[in-house]
């Protein structure tokens, strides 16, 4: 409960129903360094704008990535989840391997630390995602009260909602259109959704909200 071990707890029922998925956009090898939190971005305003759903939960691994958090209003079975996350994996990553039981496979939840990194998973205000690229972890425990804060605005995905994205899906054959240019800055912003890059002053003015005062590491490289 302190969050001092990563403990990793399923989302599904004894009876196979489901009210919760994360898909995970780990650090990818031979890639530009921020490709995972590009990629992040992308689906889920994608998710917003084309299939109508309301803002997702992200959090940082503490480790080498971020999770993309979505819950559902009324449960549904584990078979049309793992059908569900297949025609997402095909329609907006599918370069991206969501592993055969990512429908069904113990997460952990944030806020927790990572043992192998010594950093803390946490969830995140979108906006500061792109500064947690090279480090997807926290140096010192978040507040549990600034946690709370970020996640009691949200909205799980009506049933509705959901059978609507179902259909849409599947009439596509899994590969609706995806938008091809980069999102601007503004358009992420825009309604909920998510903010791909965010300046020092964003981020700083961000904790200063929550009450928290944040700490920079300010590194040195050699020249060339």
């Amino acid at each position: 409960m302190l969050g001092e071990a990563c403990l990793a707890i399923s989302l599904v029922t004894g009876d196979g129903l489901t009210r919760a998925m994360v898909i995970a956009f780990h650090k990818m090898a031979d890639s530009e360094e921020a490709q995972h939190w590009t990629l992040l971005c992308a689906v889920a305003n994608a998710l917003q704008v084309q299939l109508g759903f309301p803002a997702p939960a992200v959090s940082i691994s503490g480790a080498d990535g971020y999770g993309l958090w979505l819950s559902l209003e009324v449960p549904a079975p584990t078979a049309l989840i793992r059908k569900f996350l297949e025609l997402l994996r095909k329609a907006y990553f599918p370069g991206m391997d969501l592993g055969p039981d990512a429908a069904i496979a113990p997460v952990e939840l944030p806020p927790c630390l990572h043992a192998s990194s010594g950093k803390w998973a946490a969830f995140i205000h979108p906006g500061l995602g792109a500064s947690f690229a090279d480090e997807a972890g926290l140096e010192m425990a978040p507040p549990f009260a600034g946690q709370a804060a970020l996640l009691e605005n949200l909205q799980s995905i009506s049933e509705a909602q959901f059978l609507h994205a179902m259909n849409v899906l599947e009439q596509s054959h899994g590969v609706p259109a995806m938008v091809s240019e980069p999102l601007s800055k503004r358009a992420c912003a825009a309604d909920g959704l998510l903010l791909k890059d965010a300046t020092l002053e964003d981020i700083v003015s961000y904790l200063h909200s929550k009450n928290i005062e944040p700490t920079f590491r300010h590194l040195i490289r050699p020249k060339p």
